[in-house]
């Protein structure tokens, strides 16, 4: 157990490496919380165009969708990063990793608020534009609130998944916790540092589970589940 204890909790080389760490935590919050913004408006303003049903952006809409989201993130990551020098822009590893993550949240979004619009009965559509709110208003006061509250729940859970993909970050030298933990361990020579990557991790995304598990417990109550 001392062992074991010396290996995963020095009580040394956490205090030596907690700056470090919440120096992490800091970067990792920044890049996830403009992810987030970025990539669920995106997402929320392609869904609100295909529903226009314009086919040339609608073609061009879906194949984004499903290219992001078939792509792993840490292709895209390695490939913007190392590739993009060769053909003279030069992005700094914290700019990959906004990029990649907001695309890649932006086409999953886009598809979740999509089925959300699809859940709109088309009666209500026509009611609105023959009421005379015309496709716009229709759009925003009728459909709109009722494809966001729909898509809520899936949206909050693909939004911890992408958000907690900032740890891709630490291939390509962004001081976010992980990469942080990982110079930290190499130095130190002990597990420590990565235990306490692992706790950072859960003080930061435990609130957001546990918010969204009281979301949906809620849900779930008022529809009578």
């Amino acid at each position: 157990m001392s062992g074991f204890l010396t290996t995963f909790f020095n009580v040394d080389v956490m205090v030596r490496y907690l700056p470090d760490i919440l120096s992490g935590m800091v970067v990792a919050v920044l890049i996830g919380t403009a992810v987030v913004v970025a990539g669920v408006l995106t997402g929320l303003a392609l869904a609100c165009l295909r529903t226009y049903g314009l086919r040339f952006w609608n073609v061009l809409i879906i194949c984004f969708a499903d290219i992001f989201r078939a792509l792993p993130p840490l292709v895209l990551i390695l490939l913007l990063y190392f590739g993009l020098p060769g053909v003279g822009v030069q992005l700094s590893g914290p700019m990959v990793l906004f990029i990649v993550l907001s695309l890649t949240l932006a086409a999953f979004a886009e598809e979740i608020f999509w089925a959300g619009f699809l859940s709109v009965e088309r009666g209500q559509w026509e009611a609105g534009i023959s009421t005379g709110l015309g496709v716009n208003g229709t759009l925003l006061y009728v459909a709109l609130p009722q494809a966001v509250r729909l898509a809520i729940p899936p949206l909050v859970n693909r939004v911890l998944a992408i958000t907690k993909m900032t740890a891709l970050g630490s291939v390509i030298g962004v001081s976010e916790i992980l990469s942080q933990a990982t110079t930290a361990q190499s130095f130190s020579g002990s597990a420590t540092p990565l235990t306490l990557a692992a706790i950072a991790y859960l003080v930061l995304f435990m609130p957001l589970v546990l918010a969204a598990r009281t979301f949906e417990s809620r849900r779930d109550k008022s529809q009578g589940r």
